[in-house]
């Protein structure tokens, strides 16, 4: 029996099952059948075929990573030949074949213990002392909290100082070797005394024989004393000479003792060494403390910690590590000094410097600050390796202005981390229906984060919804989120509720500066520019695309120099509004990057294009049917069109109710004064007129009290009621509707 390396379970092994893959294996064995289903393994690249990688598993075995098991095309992975990669086993078929999968963790340190799975003796701890660096790893000195202990010196007894007159000098020359010779045998009690320092010169000869063995004794330990003294403050000195050093500079420093303060921001056990993560303002650095192997050095010690380092820089395997002779959990002022120069540090280096709008925009100008607050944010979170989620609403302007903000980020991903895949790990986007955070999406986010926290130790994730989650419809989400702490901001165009603002931590809006109304993809794609000013080029079209009528010069001047004229940015918005709904449950960012940074300006029949053409024909069929089926109707002084889109639109297919609705208002917009669309539970509101859509619902809700009316989304101007009282939710629709018109 042995126990978990991970969590000290016992185990016949040394890993309980729970953990089993956080662990990575080193194949010993010889046959395909002695490999374990389900186990990580690490491996190396035998070759390519079209339709996946060869890999080899120790020095008998290859299995097949399958390129549909890839998280990306088979030809964008940067491998080659003999590169070591990390993989899963997924299944050994009865010939043979091994079936391997994708690991998202591709190098040693992402995983929580390497193991050795030997068929001949089970799995072990892969001792690392075939590692000549870590067998000669520091033995651990002082306790948990870094302090050294002082040797403990003999002591003088009663039976010294009892001694005859005779043995005095044998008991000096004994004291003497204990002390390192610091008092050399004499026979003579007087020049003993004298060396001493302790009894004066002027003593009788006839001095008694207690006297004398007495003095040579407390010669002796004074001498003791002193040499501990002098011990204690050689160390207390040597201590104080080394003075903290940044992370950012060890490459300087290999070979010479070190002091390090920071935040422990990651703890693993080895089968060697126990390696703390430290973490300043400069960087992250391992540090590597051995007690015994695989015994947990420091055990006091946790992962947000504040703590002091001290040790001698190596590097190892081609990468600096500290091993560490003591560590020091700061508490108190101490620590409270590192926190704030930590967060000063990070602050400075997340804030983006002044960043010039994409285009000339009152809007941009007056909401600078929460601009640049928004990408502090989001530079912030990519700094602290913490994931980045974008939600945005599944239309047009929630595509462009996500993909504004992955445009931006992603380079920034790849910068902070060697992982081959961290821009699929560490930056997300998925699209939300109708611009609403409800409970459904908070609830599945949740667990998604807190399941990564349980499995990978992963930093919950700083949210960010665009064009989304501007309204009360989003608070129950939202406060789910903030149960767990985790972080969000909003970057909205409509008017954003205070309960929103008070329950999030940023907001972009222009109805919080009073500014002129624009479209979220013009904001976020502003902040994008603020996250990373290198790719503000590329998003200069992008306002442009956004606006579907009306758009303004300014917007259609930067769409013109980035190289899309009118004709390109109208294919353009098209063909995102179709992929908008063909992807509204899917987060793959490929087809919207081609579409939306391609190179289609210089070819109008390219990818847009073709899609866009698509988008027309469709959109024109169902509104040529709904205009020959819509009822127009006379409330009060209004003429406001019906149309049953239960009825006189195909459901579940291109274009949707709320894109529909939106192509009929602008096309009859100069004859009714609005358009109302009717399904079996819930009502959609097209007009120009100044309608606050709450308002509505509440007066519906109070002149149909049995109708359970509620708004349902205000950016899809929806509201839901129960399919039982249709016929008079929207007669009091109209009538409300009318006295606002």
């Amino acid at each position: 029996m042995g126990s978990c390396i991970i969590c000290g379970t016992s185990v016949d092994g040394r890993i309980c099952d729970l953990h089993e893959e956080d662990a990575v294996f080193e194949f010993r064995g010889t046959s395909p059948d002695q490999l374990s289903v389900g186990r990580y393994y690490r491996g190396s690249v035998d070759g390519f075929a079209e339709f996946g990688v060869f890999v080899d598993i120790g020095d008998s075995v290859t299995g097949l990573l399958h390129r549909s098991e890839l998280d990306r095309r088979l030809d964008s992975l940067d491998w080659d030949s003999g590169d070591e990669v990390f993989v899963q086993v997924k299944n050994v078929r009865d010939n043979g074949n091994v079936d391997l999968g994708w690991s998202i963790r591709q190098s040693e340190r992402e995983f929580r213990g390497v193991l050795v799975d030997d068929p001949d003796v089970g799995h072990s701890t892969l001792l690392e002392d075939e590692d000549e660096e870590t067998t000669e790893a520091p033995e651990q000195s002082g306790n948990a909290d870094g302090d050294e202990e002082s040797p403990q010196s003999p002591e003088a007894t009663s039976e010294d100082v009892d001694e005859p007159a005779d043995d005095s000098a044998e008991a000096a020359v004994d004291a003497d070797e204990t002390s390192a010779g610091a008092v050399s045998q004499t026979g003579d009690a007087d020049r003993v005394n004298g060396a001493g320092g302790t009894v004066g010169q002027g003593s009788d000869d006839a001095t008694s024989d207690e006297t004398s063995a007495a003095s040579t004794g407390g010669a002796t330990a004074v001498v003791e004393a002193d040499e501990q003294d002098a011990t204690a403050a050689a160390e207390e000195a040597a201590t104080e000479a080394l003075s903290v050093v940044a992370v950012g500079t060890l490459d300087d420093h290999v070979g010479d003792d070190v002091r390090l303060e920071g935040e422990v921001v990651g703890i693993r056990q080895t089968s060697g060494p126990t390696v703390f993560e430290l973490q300043d303002e400069t960087g992250t650095v391992d540090c590597a403390a051995f007690v015994e192997a695989g015994v947990r050095a420091y055990p006091d010690v946790e992962e947000g910690d504040v703590a002091r380092f001290e040790g001698e820089v190596r590097r190892r395997r081609g990468e600096i590590q500290v091993e560490t002779a003591a560590l020091t959990v700061l508490e108190a002022d101490e620590r409270d000094a590192v926190e704030q120069r930590l967060a000063d540090a990070l602050d400075d280096e997340a804030r983006p410097e002044a960043v010039d709008p994409l285009t000339d925009d009152s809007t941009v100008d007056a909401l600078s600050e929460d601009l640049v607050e928004v990408a502090t944010h989001i530079r912030k979170a990519v700094l602290t390796d913490r994931p980045v989620i974008v939600r945005h609403a599944n239309t047009a302007d929630g595509y462009l202005a996500g993909s504004a903000l992955e445009r931006a980020a992603l380079p920034l991903v790849t910068d902070q981390h060697r992982r081959s895949d961290a821009q699929y790990h560490y930056f997300d986007r998925r699209p939300l229906e109708g611009g609403v955070y409800d409970m459904d999406d908070a609830t599945k986010d949740t667990t998604t984060m807190l399941d990564n926290r349980a499995r990978h130790d992963e930093t919950l994730p700083l949210f960010v919804f665009v064009a989304a989650g501007g309204t009360r419809e989003s608070l129950d989400g939202f406060e789910l989120l903030n149960v767990y702490g985790a972080p969000t901001v909003v970057i909205d165009d409509i008017d954003v509720d205070g309960a929103v603002t008070d329950a999030v931590d940023a907001v972009v809006s222009p109805s919080l500066a009073d500014a002129p109304e624009t479209t979220a993809t013009a904001l976020a794609a502003n902040v994008a520019a603020h996250v990373n000013d290198d790719v503000r080029d590329d998003l200069r079209h992008l306002p442009a695309v956004s606006v579907w009528e009306d758009t303004p010069q300014s917007y259609l001047d930067a769409a013109s120099e980035a190289g899309y004229d009118e004709t390109a940015v109208t294919q353009l918005r098209e063909a995102v509004a179709l992929e908008a709904y063909y992807q509204s449950y899917e987060d793959k960012r490929e087809l919207i990057t081609d579409l939306v940074f391609g190179d289609d300006e210089d070819d109008v029949g390219g990818l847009a294009g073709h899609v866009a053409e698509q988008f027309r024909e469709k959109v024109d069929t169902e509104v040529s049917t709904a205009r020959a089926n819509i009822d127009v109707q006379t409330v009060a002084d209004s003429e406001i069109a019906v149309l049953d889109t239960d009825a006189f639109s195909h459901q579940y297919e291109f274009p949707p109710e709320t894109l529909l609705l939106d192509e009929l208002h602008r096309e009859i917009r100069a004859e009714v004064d609005a358009v109302v669309g009717v399904a079996t539970d819930t009502l959609y509101v097209r007009t120009d007129a100044d309608v606050d859509l709450h308002e509505l619902a509440d007066a519906v809700a109070e002149a149909v009290p049995e109708g359970g009316v509620a708004t349902r989304s205000v950016r899809e101007g929806s509201i839901r009621y129960l399919a039982g009282e249709q016929s008079a939710v929207l007669d009091a629709t109209l009538s409300t509707l009318s006295d606002d018109l």
